[in-house]
């Protein structure tokens, strides 16, 4: 681009974050939507406000040959949003690009597995950090963000803040998780935060920032290696594993609904896929209520 469309590309990229900004998005909403405007523009060379609708698709057409899907639903709303609220233009998505339907379940672990991970963690920050994030059901943002004052050790609660979209909600804290929390704190003593960055603890009593997201999820995939695990397991599988060993033990799906946060019961239903369990709960309950029937089988065939 020369001067000039650079200066009109600044401008625009401006508008966009700062109409992201008004719109409440969250803040890896805002950097995703804004990488996808920066993303396109690189590929053109040029400001993104006055490509054809056939250019789009030449990108778009390029974009899934070297992108997973996911980067390819993340970059077309982006630039939906960049039209609409900056260009005040309408776009027809669906005829540049419509990702597919796709209902993956995802691999969790037993319980025996994850006592495994927990007990063949070496450090102990991030041992802390597996079993809290396991024994809440807490998404990996959500535990890193933990603080002191979240913690309420009388009622056994945790007040989560500002998590998936941007809403509060209180969940359980099981006893012995509060006792490993305050076991890793007692190591740095940090006046606000739990999970403090730092690789001493002199420099984690005095962090005022969390530790590292992308390391801590390095670290997880040795420890899954190391514990001889080979299933496609993150730390945000914990949050998977916690909602199906719920449904194992019985709980009822809107307890676990409003434990976890979700806003649709479907997505708290999709736990009963994960564990064989409820299936087997499922035959039980079908049986026992067919049972009580008195049936007398003695009529003509």
């Amino acid at each position: 681009m020369n001067k000039a469309q650079q200066a009109r590309f600044n401008s625009l990229y401006e508008q966009h974050v700062n109409a992201l900004h008004r719109q409440g998005k969250a803040e890896r909403t805002i950097d995703s939507y804004a990488r996808a405007l920066r993303r396109i523009t690189h590929f053109f060379d040029r400001c993104p406000d006055r490509l054809t609708q056939d250019q789009l698709k030449d990108y778009f057409s390029a974009l899934v040959k070297s992108h997973s899907w996911s980067t390819v639903k993340v970059d077309r709303n982006g630039l939906q949003f960049f039209y609409r609220h900056v260009l005040n233009q309408q776009w027809t998505w669906v005829d540049i690009v419509k990702p597919p339907q796709q209902r993956v379940l995802p691999d969790i672990l037993t319980v025996k597995e994850v006592e495994q991970v927990i007990n063949g963690t070496r450090e102990l920050r991030f041992q802390t950090f597996i079993f809290v994030a396991y024994s809440m059901g807490l998404r990996l943002g959500e535990t890193l963000k933990l603080r002191v004052g979240d913690i309420d050790g009388d009622r056994l609660k945790v007040h989560i803040r500002l998590g998936k979209g941007q809403k509060d909600r209180f969940v359980t804290l099981p006893d012995i998780s509060l006792l490993a929390l305050r076991t890793y704190w007692i190591t740095h003593r940090n006046p606000q935060l739990l999970f403090p960055a730092g690789k001493t603890p002199e420099t984690r009593h005095r962090a005022t920032q969390v530790m590292d997201r992308s390391g801590l999820q390095k670290s997880f995939k040795v420890i899954l290696k190391s514990c001889g695990i080979h299933k496609h397991i993150t730390p945000h599988s914990l949050r998977h594993c916690y909602g199906a060993h719920l449904v194992e033990t019985g709980l009822n799906l809107r307890a676990i609904q409003q434990e976890m946060g979700h806003e649709c019961p479907k997505t708290t239903a999709l736990y009963t896929q994960l564990t064989e369990v409820a299936h087997q709960n499922t035959s039980k309950m079908i049986n026992r209520m067919v049972n009580r029937l008195h049936l007398n089988l003695n009529g003509e065939v």
